[in-house]
């Protein structure tokens, strides 16, 4: 009975460990928290990214080893990398450009290399408003969402934008991407929640809304889930 029992525990040891190194290394599941890539992605997608293709870091504690990258991202990729700002926050934008390449936006068209970049597929605008670009305010100043004068991308770095323009934080506000915050590749949605302003809120100190918010959600999975979207390659 105990060798069975030991038996059982090894193999849910080594499950255990199996999952925890494909989580940190190989693939690894986001949830889409903001608007700054729709209509591409929405709030409330959730999706694998691949971490093995950029090269994968070990789950080794107290060990910072990275095996080499299989490709480097090249411009179209949806990367998700750490913020700059604040490497506890994941970010997910699109790769414009790469070391060595020039940028620059004229009137909401980007060009890499003088070549107009297209919009995305599902990219999008929301603001018909285009603003100028204003000598003096500062090259990563607000002013430059529209028109943004030309800039070659350094060695390491990368340019990042969302897929909405109008309304992304992205390399224009907050300069180029290291190459080495560079998380994984997005590859495909395997869930997607819609939002409910009309869903009970759950408070801390209020057991019962527990409750109430679960029972309204059993209620309304139907319509809550994006069917559609699931099992979408992320592209």
């Amino acid at each position: 009975m105990l060798a069975t029992i030991w038996d059982y525990t090894k193999s849910l040891g080594v499950a255990l460990i199996m999952a925890l190194m494909i989580k940190t290394s190989v693939v690894e599941a986001y949830k889409i928290p903001s608007s700054s890539m729709e209509e591409t992605l929405l709030v409330g997608d959730f999706l694998l990214a691949n971490k093995f293709v950029y090269g994968m870091r070990l789950p080794i504690p107290f060990v910072d080893i990275k095996l080499p990258a299989l490709a480097d991202p090249v411009p179209g990729d949806i990367v998700i990398f750490k913020y700059p700002g604040d490497l506890s926050q994941n970010y997910i934008k699109r790769c414009i450009a790469v070391e060595g390449q020039k940028v620059k936006i004229v009137n909401k068209q980007v060009y890499v290399d003088d070549k107009p970049v297209p919009l995305p597929l599902h990219g999008q605008f929301v603001d018909n408003r285009i603003f100028p670009y204003y000598e003096g305010k500062g090259f990563w100043g607000q002013g430059i969402r529209d028109n943004m004068p030309e800039t070659e991308v350094p060695p390491g770095q990368m340019f990042m934008m969302g897929d909405n323009r109008d309304n992304s934080s992205d390399s224009r506000f907050w300069g180029f991407l290291d190459r080495k915050l560079v998380v994984g590749k997005a590859m495909i949605i395997h869930w997607s929640w819609a939002s409910d302003p009309q869903a009970p809120a759950v408070r801390a100190n209020e057991p019962f809304s527990y409750i109430k918010s679960l029972a309204y959600n059993v209620y309304h999975f139907p319509d809550r889930v994006r069917w559609g979207r699931l099992g979408n390659l992320i592209k």
